[in-house]
């Protein structure tokens, strides 16, 4: 498992907004400032957290984004799974192998994969902003 720069600027915003949350909209350009990350880099992790429906949007003056649930609602895996679209150690665990039948390290990863998000769904934004 590698997380890029999208699953982590996914998970900055988000915590930025869960320690902002019920203050209303934040802007993007408060939490680049705040993280100290390219306002355009982002505005790319901004863009996949709405369309996975963990954030809302607003346009206009007071726009911005906020929380689209509370902080408690929400898991550490479920916001990396919307920036990195997988968290498996191997390809093969996602795509599927033709070789799985006689694979002997498949059980290791199959292994290493369920240790990994139930790690990641046993977090929540919550616990973050402790």
């Amino acid at each position: 498992m590698f997380i890029t720069t999208k699953g982590r600027n996914a998970l900055k915003i988000m915590i930025d907004l869960a320690v902002h949350y019920g203050e209303g909209n934040v802007s993007l350009g408060d939490v680049a400032e705040r993280q100290k990350e390219s306002l355009k880099y982002l505005e790319a992790s901004a863009a996949q957290l709405t369309a996975a429906g963990l954030v809302v949007s607003a346009r206009g003056k007071s726009g911005g984004y906020k929380l689209a649930r509370s902080p408690e609602e929400y898991t550490v895996a479920e916001i990396l799974l919307s920036g990195e679209g997988t968290l498996s150690p191997v390809q093969c665990l996602d795509s599927g192998c033709e070789n799985a039948c006689n694979c002997m390290t498949l059980p290791l990863f199959k292994e290493l994969d369920e240790v990994i998000m139930n790690f990641l769904t046993s977090k929540t934004l919550k616990d973050l902003i402790k």
